[in-house]
């Protein structure tokens, strides 16, 4: 195994009970909160509509997979709606260079990648849902390309993050097509690059946290909650692990879209479309942080994606992780495995359809968070699996699960 696969595969998902097994790696995990926000708040709004600027196409870096991709899915044709469904993968990098990337101090070349996310949005552009992979699944990982054309070989047992390690945003476009059967349409990157500036330029986001979240080791500390939080001490929110409920990165992947939800919330609901001077320096920092491939290089081509989803509303934006499972064979524990409801979720993608009340089980949106204050409410379910077991079963007490779930993922009830 090279270093790079060792390096991509040190951090397991194992909740804190015991021993810890290892040094966490908090690095890029709140790639997921920059992009996924930027694309919601695209479909949303239409913002990037407004301001169409050389100064903002001229932040995007452009990056064409097309010649590194091989037996990718068809694209299923449906007439569902007046437009052609798309499916866009948002990958988090943890690049070492740029200003604000590589706040851990780590050492070497290249990325890595905590974070994917694959967002459908409809034909008929009345829904829209975002499905988190956690980034400790065990896959069998097929081969593909690098930049220069040699191959690199595939894997069994490997954790899904591999791909981006060893090849980057086409390997893991190739890894997604070939275990789900579903066509990427677009695709984005991002880093910590403009995370402060974003988050800043809306005054803060709101969260609830119901206790001390104390990691001298990492240098975060924030005391619990109800509050909105900015720049640094909002990015050590969605990066903490270890020191906030039940401590696995299943939990953090649950708080991080509630952040993503909130923020969008708040850009829509709280008064920031009124304020031209908040949008331009959200958008500002937003695409310094992109690689897009060719569809999207244009500020233009952005805001036709955002007004063609301006009117699908945040309650219609729901967020879902894969269905999962921790691994029990000996040597894989902490990693995950899909469960066999996995292959539903991706048969509705392809053909175009809302989950099914059982797959979106748990699931969050915009318009409804949990511990929110004003625009949401705070009676609906937090994120993810949360509301099934890790085996994916439904709850006979739903009330009680929600609350179990949202503890374990350090998040108010």
């Amino acid at each position: 195994m090279s270093d790079e696969q060792q390096a991509a595969e040190s951090e397991p998902s194992t909740p804190r009970k015991g021993r810890r097994r290892g040094r966490t790696r908090k690095r890029h995990v709140v790639a997921r909160v920059l992009l996924t926000t930027a694309v919601v708040l695209a479909m949303v709004t239409g913002l990037s509509v407004v301001f169409l600027t050389r100064h903002l196409e001229g932040n995007v870096t452009v990056l064409d997979p097309r010649a590194q991709l091989s037996n990718r899915p068809d694209k299923v044709d449906t007439d569902s709606g007046p437009k052609e469904p798309l499916n866009i993968l948002v990958m988090g990098s943890d690049a070492r260079d740029g200003a604000g990337n590589n706040i851990d101090g780590l050492t070497g070349d290249g990325a890595r990648s905590d974070t994917t996310i694959l967002m459908h949005l409809s034909a008929d552009r009345k829904h829209a849902y975002g499905v988190s992979i956690p980034r400790d699944s065990l896959v069998t990982r097929p081969e593909c390309k690098d930049e220069d054309g040699k191959t690199i070989p595939g894997g069994e047992n490997q954790m899904w993050n591999t791909a981006f390690a060893l090849g980057g945003p086409a390997c893991t476009i190739q890894q997604f097509e070939q275990l789900t059967d579903v066509r990427i349409d677009h695709f984005v990157v991002v880093d910590f690059a403009g995370f402060r500036d974003m988050v800043d330029a809306i005054d803060g986001v709101e969260v609830c946290i119901p206790e001390d979240i104390e990691d001298p080791a990492h240098g975060i500390s924030i005391p619990a909650g109800t509050r909105q939080i900015r720049g640094k001490e909002a990015l050590n929110y969605v990066r903490a692990r270890y020191t906030l409920g039940d401590g696995s990165d299943i939990g953090r992947i649950q708080r991080q879209q509630v952040f993503v939800a909130a923020m969008a919330n708040k850009v829509v609901s709280g008064g920031t479309l009124a304020r031209p001077d908040r949008v331009i320096r959200f958008l500002n920092a937003a695409t310094k942080s992109l690689i897009v491939d060719p569809g999207l290089k244009s500020v233009v081509d952005m805001g036709k994606l955002g007004l063609g989803f301006k009117g699908i509303g945040l309650d219609n934006i729901k967020f879902v992780t894969v269905p999962w499972a921790y691994d029990t064979r000996e040597g894989f524990e902490g990693r995950v495995v899909w469960l066999p409801d996995a292959k539903n979720v991706w048969r509705k993608v392809r053909a175009d359809e809302p989950l099914s009340k059982r797959l979106s089980e748990g699931s969050i949106d915009a318009g409804n968070l949990p511990g929110a204050t004003p625009s949401g409410s705070p009676d609906g379910p937090p994120s993810g699996s949360p509301t099934t077991s890790p085996g994916g079963s439904p709850s006979p007490d739903v009330d009680e699960d929600q609350a179990a779930a949202r503890e374990a993922a350090g998040l108010c009830a």
